[in-house]
């Protein structure tokens, strides 16, 4: 069956004919190390890697050798299993604001209870977000994710049908990357606000200098829980993450994608004081925040994760992934200046992009400066040349080989040269 036959059945069964993510019209049929074949059989260099898990890449044999000998014991369980308290244990020696740890299922479950664990520490109902700042499904954070009428901060922008009005009042909307407004926002209504959510590295745009600190140095001063969510960050930036690689430790953080090494598996990770909200004994009905999920702390995505993160561990790896990366910005750089195409090279070498504008990307309103239609071009060239990657983002992985470097930097050449045919 071809890959048009399944996309006649899909749109007949799934919503836009998809699962919600990635172009519906390709199927994906099997990946391998750097690798992924669709249902037609063409093959792709995948700088997609299942939205950012697959780091050490696909069918690793020891995540397999380890996943196979799991499944042989049992799948799941609803219960407490060895290999969850072993992945915990490793995720509170690596994550330096990681004291102890409450599984989920999903990144975006992760920041929900995140969210909810601020509220129930600090008895506060506000939580102040950056536009363009993507945690995941809930209401609040469908909160000014990608707007299209770009209101006046802090309000925010409803992105889904569905949220109640009430949802809007109870979240403050800042500019990412602009410390004074952050400062003059939290002083105007910081006794109010239980939460600060950011990425650390928001979508693919860094932090500016200082601007990490001055959110920690205001949530101290305030009494307010800073989260980081490191869903993407969390294990691909350096082993103890953003936060290791920032040096700015938040109170609480979220985790997913890799520590379920491609199974569905997430946390909420932080201090003790504040993780004690999920422990009815220690806080009392009126301060327990309720969670559990069915296939929470699932022993084949623990052991999934406990593997590749063993495999992360071991030396030079981080040192390779960051090359790899830093030698595709180079490429990019090099292929788009040479021919004068307004450019920036936008995030860090283990997670990046090309965004098509000369204006200098600090926020969400400078990313939409980007030209929409020549990115579009630019990617559809490179997936004619079998490079697979989300319309907004490259992920290296350490499966990657020289072949496939030289391959990738072909493809850009060709790419950046369809721009100005």
């Amino acid at each position: 069956m071809t890959q048009a036959d399944w996309t006649t059945r899909a749109q007949e069964v799934l919503p836009a004919g998809g699962f919600g993510n990635f172009d519906h019209s390709i199927l994906i049929r099997e990946g391998k190390g750097s690798r992924v074949w669709d249902e037609d059989g063409n093959e792709f260099i995948d700088y997609l890697i299942g939205s950012g898990p697959m780091l050490v890449g696909h069918g690793h044999e020891e995540v397999i050798d380890a996943v196979q000998e799991q499944v042989a014991k049992g799948m799941t369980f609803f219960a407490n299993n060895a290999a969850g308290v072993e992945l915990a244990e490793e995720i509170c020696r690596a994550v330096p604001c990681a004291e102890q740890v409450r599984y989920t299922a999903s990144g975006g479950e992760a920041d929900m209870y995140a969210m909810r664990l601020a509220r129930a520490y600090t008895g506060r109902t506000k939580m102040m977000k950056f536009e363009g700042g993507y945690h995941g499904m809930s209401a609040e954070a469908q909160m000014s994710l990608a707007p299209t009428n770009l209101v006046n901060f802090p309000v925010a922008v409803p992105d889904s049908a569905g949220i109640p009005e009430s949802v809007r009042d109870e979240m403050l909307i800042a500019p990412f990357n602009d410390i004074d407004f952050a400062r003059s926002l939290i002083a105007e209504h910081g006794q109010d606000i239980a939460g600060i959510i950011v990425e650390p590295l928001q979508r693919v745009i860094p932090p500016a200098p200082g601007f990490l600190e001055a959110l920690r140095e205001e949530a101290d001063k305030h009494g307010i829980v800073l989260i980081f969510d490191e869903v993407v960050t969390g294990f691909r930036f350096a082993y103890g993450g953003a936060q290791e690689l920032y040096g700015v430790t938040p109170d609480l953080c979220t985790l997913g994608k890799i520590i379920g090494g491609g199974f569905p598996l997430a946390a909420t990770v932080g201090k003790t004081e504040i993780m004690a909200h999920f422990d009815k004994a220690k806080v009392g009905a009126e301060g327990f925040l309720m969670q559990l999920g069915t296939l929470s702390g699932n022993p084949v995505a623990s052991v999934a994760g406990l593997k590749t993160m063993e495999i992360l561990r071991r030396p030079g790896n981080y040192d390779r992934l960051r090359e790899i990366g830093k030698t595709l910005q180079n490429a990019l750089t090099e292929s788009l200046g040479k021919r004068g195409i307004a450019h920036q090279i936008v995030g860090d070498p283990t997670l990046f992009d090309v965004v098509f504008t000369e204006t200098p990307i600090r926020n969400y309103r400078d990313w939409l400066t980007g030209n929409a239609e020549i990115n579009g071009r630019f990617n559809a060239v490179l997936r004619e040349k079998g490079i697979l990657k989300s319309p907004s983002k490259m992920y290296p992985c350490l499966a990657l080989t020289d072949a496939d470097i030289n391959q990738t930097i072909e493809a850009i050449e060709a790419a950046a040269a369809s721009l100005v045919a």
